[in-house]
């Protein structure tokens, strides 16, 4: 088995080391006691963190986001799988041109997929208030226009790994196409499914071009007070929600490698 020598991880730690020291540059911001972005000079103040607690508008946003990033990560993965299965099962002579479809929102430019889906969404709203422009379904129906070719990446990645003698078996013994998709072929791709909804939560949580335009003062996530408290008056706040992101991402990648170590030990 190869392992990398002493100078591959020295570069490597470089690299590691260059790409997070600007976000950990954040943490003393966040302690700063002025009113303005700023790095402390003397005293050090936990009045932000404080603002995170006191202010429910930073809560509230945060909670609707992982609505929506829930919603959306469940709606582009089931079409991503309904979609990848049909290809993957029934092969058409034309799938280049229904794969090529379906990746165009990962290769169009935001900004016109921004435009297209506020339109969409202000003809949605004359015909129902639930899904349309600055809602939450709305934002979810959008986020997941934007995160369903990533998912099809991952999930069609998944279904090229798999022997299709496993499905031709199923077949030859009776099963139909629910219990083959259901039974079989599903169960053989979990961790390709997981990975795609995992994804595409983070694509849903972290996305802001979209968001702009689809929303107002209603549907008002995460992302977007952050960028409004930028954009208004440079709140330190942002600093705080930013330093509390990233040890939430770091217990969560330890606790993932934890749980692989774990279940590597394991006979």
């Amino acid at each position: 088995m190869y392992r990398p020598g002493p100078l591959a991880l020295v570069l490597a730690a470089f690299v590691a080391v260059f790409l997070l020291l600007p976000l950990f540059a954040v943490v003393p911001v966040s302690f700063t006691p002025a009113r303005f972005l700023t790095m402390p000079s003397g005293d050090w103040s936990l009045r932000h963190y404080q603002a995170l607690i006191d202010n429910p508008a930073w809560l509230q946003a945060t909670l609707l986001s992982i609505r929506i990033a829930l919603l959306s990560a469940a709606i582009s993965t089931a079409l991503a799988l309904a979609f990848s299965l049909g290809l993957w099962m029934y092969r058409p002579w034309f799938s280049s041109l229904l794969i090529g479809f379906v990746l165009m929102p990962m290769v169009a430019p935001p900004v016109v997929s921004a435009i297209t889906l506020y339109f969409f969404l202000t003809s949605l709203s004359r015909l129902n208030g639930l899904v349309g422009y600055d809602t939450t379904l709305g934002v979810a129906l959008a986020h997941s226009v934007m995160i369903v070719p990533f998912a099809v990446v991952l999930i069609m990645v998944s279904l090229a790994q798999l022997d299709r003698r496993i499905d031709l078996a199923a077949r030859g013994f009776g099963a139909g196409v629910l219990q083959r998709v259901f039974r079989v072929i599903v169960p053989n791709i979990r961790f390709g499914l997981m990975t795609a909804f995992f994804l595409a939560f983070v694509l849903s949580w972290e996305e802001i071009g979209v968001t702009l335009f689809i929303t107002s003062v209603n549907a008002v996530t995460l992302p977007r007070m952050m960028w409004m408290g930028l954009r208004d008056n440079i709140d330190p706040a942002i600093a705080a929600i930013s330093v509390v992101l990233i040890i939430v991402v770091i217990g969560v990648i330890l606790g993932k490698t934890a749980i692989t170590a774990m279940a590597a030990k394991k006979p």
